[in-house]
């Protein structure tokens, strides 16, 4: 009993400093609208009407969720609401072992037509284990879910957040706008298929910065539509490194335009920094692209772009419409793992454009028996300083 009575007032001092400072703002624990910390429980609903209460409320309101675990299948946090809302964990979200309850979800945990929002810290752990081994086994499975996803949202920051063996995408970002992603961890094994750590598409002004991401897939994808996007000190791997794309999977496409990726550590990721697109008919494009001050630790292809991304070998025989163009890589150093330290296989149809190499020196780990090379195909710009493999334009 006693252990409670700390615990709850831990938690209750915690709510009175964080409304302190926010005069305005609104509590409330999810503990009092009947959630459980003790990992067993099903506390979806309460954390739903906490929600609910929250989003109808006239002043600022802080969700929050004290010390403990909580089960909770799919939470669909919707909007609009009325005022800033804080979404604060503490504690941990699990979801349900049997792989199936969020599976068939397509999201988790989701907030929806949300402005005006923060999330901070905490964990989440989607247990995805038996979603991929069902995966791999060939079984009839379940979509599967992202486990946090921010559609239609704008003034979102995420921040403090630890996510764990997502079923399929960690973070997703779509069709929204001013959303800050900081100090977050991820975290899957590297064999767990399509875990994506952040996925962003058709949004602008997405800032992502400090994160620490350990994953299956892209630690970072770039999809069509995302625009002014600015990535900043990631530490990525294992995984597949930083991409653009994939783009092209369809004609009427929005493009991908002002990104940058700077200040960034890969380790023993399959590829570095990356734009890819299917060999298909397109109207997209990638444009106005700087990758810069990245370091590699036998990556399989430090700097890469794949106008003729196929990754099951099943693609009809065409040539890429996305237009790439414009594309700077500068002050790239490390080592590959591949003897093709620099490839740029580009459209036979829509040739790379503007690509920039400056500064780079790039090793492969076999450098005593096979230099670094640089591969290009379709591809032309020019070179600043010293690049190495040596340059091809």
């Amino acid at each position: 009993m006693s252990n409670f009575k700390t615990m709850t007032c831990t938690c209750v001092s915690l709510l009175f400093f964080f409304c302190l400072i926010i005069p305005s703002c609104l509590a409330y624990n999810v503990v009092s609208f009947g959630a459980r910390g003790d990992g067993r429980t099903d506390s979806t609903s309460a954390f739903l009407r906490a929600w609910s209460v929250a989003c109808h409320s006239t002043s600022q309101s802080n969700v929050y969720v004290p010390r403990g675990t909580y089960l909770v299948r799919t939470l669909n946090l919707n909007g609009p609401c009325r005022r800033r809302i804080d979404f604060r964990i503490d504690g941990i979200l699990v979801a349900p072992t049997n792989y199936n309850a969020i599976g068939y979800s397509e999201f988790w945990i989701m907030f929806y037509k949300v402005s005006g929002l923060s999330v901070y810290g905490g964990t989440i752990n989607a247990k995805g284990h038996g979603y991929w081994s069902c995966r791999k086994g060939g079984k009839s499975c379940p979509q599967g879910a992202r486990s946090i996803q921010f559609m239609w949202c704008n003034n979102v920051l995420l921040k403090g957040l630890t996510s764990l063996h997502s079923q399929r995408v960690h973070v997703g970002i779509g069709y929204s706008s001013n959303v800050r992603v900081e100090n977050v961890k991820i975290t899957a094994p590297s064999g767990s298929p399509n875990t994506d750590g952040i996925h962003v598409q058709n949004s602008r002004g997405v800032t992502i910065l400090g994160s620490i991401i350990k994953t299956g897939d892209d630690c970072i994808s770039i999809g069509p539509g995302s625009m002014n996007m600015w990535v900043e000190r990631i530490g990525c791997g294992p995984g597949h490194g930083i991409s653009i794309g994939s783009l092209g999977s369809s004609y009427n496409e929005a493009g991908v335009a002002n990104i940058t990726v700077t200040n960034s550590v890969f380790t023993k990721t399959q590829n570095g920094v990356r734009v890819k697109s299917w060999a298909r008919p397109s109207g997209g494009y990638a444009r106005n692209i700087m990758f810069s001050n990245l370091i590699m630790r036998n990556v399989g292809y430090p700097i890469l772009i794949d106008q003729n991304y196929c990754p099951n070998n099943n693609c009809p025989r065409q040539n890429s419409g996305v237009k790439v163009s414009q594309v700077t890589f500068k002050n790239v150093k490390g080592s590959s793992s591949t003897q093709e330290a620099i490839k740029l296989d580009c459209s036979y149809t829509n040739p790379c454009t503007g690509i920039r190499l400056q500064d780079i020196k790039l090793t492969h780990n076999d450098r005593l028996r096979r230099p670094a090379l640089t591969y290009c195909r379709n591809a032309s710009g020019r070179r600043g300083g010293t690049v190495i493999p040596r340059s091809c334009f």
